[in-house]
């Protein structure tokens, strides 16, 4: 699927640089970029949940020592 992103001038020249730097077009850098976004969100979800169930699993004792 085709898409516009629109950057500011500040943000095209950091994409650039941050591209050249890593030796791919600035294309290649931006769907990295999307793709670290979306893990990143993934895993702050896994790990929220995680917390959850450890809260769950440890209500009492968590309870017993004031939390």
């Amino acid at each position: 699927m085709a898409m516009t992103l629109r950057l500011t001038d500040d943000e095209q020249a950091a994409l650039r640089a941050r591209a050249a730097a890593e030796g791919i077009s600035m294309q290649d850098a931006a769907r990295r970029a999307v793709r670290e976004f979306v893990e990143r969100g993934a895993h702050r979800g896994r790990v929220a949940v995680a917390a959850d169930r450890v809260l769950d699993a440890h209500a009492d004792a968590l309870e017993r020592l004031g939390r």
